[in-house]
């Protein structure tokens, strides 16, 4: 079709039929909930800068050139260098910013936002898993992990997670101490302390070696995480282990603090391995740059970028659909190998 033949199609989408489209996606939803038995098992969250390539507001006559709903945002990067001095790094971008959930083992979309590119990313994630539960229940009993990074570290989203949904928040945890390489002690434990991560620590009576604590699993009646001792579980030599009372162990609260204490402890090996599938969101924004154009696009306004990424996220769930009734599941992501 012809430029204005494209344009008027879409108007018409976006004032008379914008529903349909999200009717489209969760129908797709439930669909992929019935044809994969552990679809939304693991989910996670990101967002994603969709950068307006139109001229910004001003006081002219709108002429259609303009994209007057978008606005700036920047994302602040920091790190360590080898020799040890930070760095940071500061991007900002004009226009909108895409809220994505997606499965993290199957890489799909399951909920998604378009907002201004100043919104805030942990807001929209509390009514975006709440919008998913009300849309699709049976997914989201099925979840049991929720990552993200350290961009959502937010206790009442921690809290909301696991005593709302019993879905193990994997968030990983901004560093908020002066003394950023200090421990504290934990309650009244003489020889127990803790980090900014939530790593339990215990002391030899004798030597007053510092050792990490075994993670020994999470007790939800209790809402508490054993933690074994390390001589014991791992066979270490400790001169102080007969007179040391961390030696039977201890059980920490999940209320002793919300934030650092989850019940999938973040110091654990699987904590680790359920925050590596974050980068499934990552991997998803490609496909919508690459494969879908939004890279290098000319959409302007809010309702129009808002029916363009649906209609992008249906194509990617339809595709995927289409491949497991066709027994090519392997396919479900690729759209360009003809079946």
């Amino acid at each position: 079709p012809t430029d204005s033949v494209y344009s008027r199609f879409l108007r018409r989408l976006m004032e008379n039929y914008r529903q349909y489209v999200d009717a489209i996606f969760d129908e797709l939803i439930d669909m992929l909930t019935e044809l994969l038995p552990d679809f939304g098992k693991t989910l996670a969250i990101d967002g994603k800068a969709l950068q307006s390539f139109a001229n910004r507001k001003s006081e002219q006559e709108p002429d259609g050139r303009r994209d007057t709903d978008g606005d700036w945002s920047k994302k602040v990067y920091r790190g360590i260098r080898k020799n040890g001095t930070p760095w940071e790094k500061i991007t900002s971008w004009f226009g909108y910013r895409i809220h994505l959930i997606v499965d993290s083992n199957y890489e799909l979309p399951v909920n998604f936002r378009l907002t201004k590119a100043s919104n805030s990313e942990v807001k929209e994630a509390h009514g975006m898993i709440d919008d998913l539960a009300q849309a699709h229940p049976k997914l989201i009993k099925r979840c049991q992990e929720f990552t993200a990074d350290r961009g959502y570290d937010d206790s009442k989203l921690i809290v909301k997670l696991w005593d709302e949904y019993k879905i193990k928040p994997v968030i990983d945890i901004r560093n908020l101490w002066r003394d950023q390489d200090s421990t504290r002690l934990l309650g009244e434990h003489s020889n127990l302390s803790h980090d900014y991560k939530g790593t339990i620590y215990c002391y030899c009576p004798e030597k007053g070696t510092q050792r990490v604590m075994a993670f020994g699993g999470f007790e939800e009646k209790r809402g508490s995480l054993k933690y074994r001792c390390p001589a014991k579980h791992y066979g270490i030599s400790c001169q102080g282990l007969a007179g040391c009372p961390m030696a039977k162990g201890i059980r920490i609260k999940l209320e002793e603090d919300r934030r650092l204490f989850t019940p999938l402890a973040r110091s654990s090996y699987a904590w680790q391995r359920a925050y590596d599938k974050r980068t499934s969101v990552e991997r998803v924004n490609s496909r919508l740059d690459g494969f879908f154009g939004f890279e290098n696009h000319n959409i302007r306004g809010q309702k129009k970028m808002e029916v363009c990424c649906g209609l992008a996220l249906c194509v990617m769930l339809a595709m995927a659909v289409g491949r497991i009734r066709q027994k090519k599941p392997e396919l479900m992501r690729n759209l360009v190998v003809s079946a």
